[in-house]
């Protein structure tokens, strides 16, 4: 299994390629996107009606209202890296990055990342995109087929960073 990721410069952008993936085939459950909460500006402040009653529940904590197709993914919740501060995350990394041994043992958002089998170097610059206000999305690809499929989406929608990896068990 390989996991594809890219930087979307802004919810918006992540939106439509996520909506773009599972056009291609690419189940919600297999997506995730990581960024920043930023409740109390006016850039996630607009509300879009979802069908996701358990991510509108975490969404009082979250502080924030995901847009529709974001708000599909699985495991939406806040989640808080020293130093980085406080993250939305959705879809599979969410319960990656929250458990309690990734936590204890990285410190960082970048140590996180390369606990999930990121390079270090496309880690730190993933953490410092990320910090920066832009989103990283990724996606699980079972065949060398997806992972080109998945980049050539990323590639069409002005995604930057566009990588593959193993990916590692947490």
């Amino acid at each position: 299994m390989k996991a594809v990721f890219c930087i979307a410069q802004n919810t918006d952008q992540a939106e439509i390629i996520v909506n773009d993936l599972t056009r291609a085939g690419f189940s919600y459950n297999d997506i995730s996107v990581l960024f920043p909460d930023k409740s109390t500006t006016k850039d996630f402040a607009h509300e879009k009606h979802t069908k996701a009653p358990e991510g509108a529940a975490i969404g009082g904590t979250v502080g924030m209202s995901t847009g529709a197709v974001l708000g599909l993914l699985a495991g939406i919740g806040a989640l808080a890296i020293p130093g980085v501060g406080p993250l939305i995350a959705a879809g599979p990394i969410m319960g990656a990055l929250s458990g309690a041994a990734v936590g204890a043992a990285t410190g960082s958002l970048a140590g996180a990342l390369i606990g999930l089998g990121i390079p270090e170097y496309e880690a730190k610059r993933y953490e410092g995109k990320i910090t920066g206000g832009n989103a990283l999305i990724s996606v699980h690809a079972a065949t060398s087929e997806a992972v080109d499929k998945a980049k050539k989406i990323f590639e069409r929608n002005h995604a930057e960073d566009i990588s593959s990896t193993e990916e590692k068990s947490v």
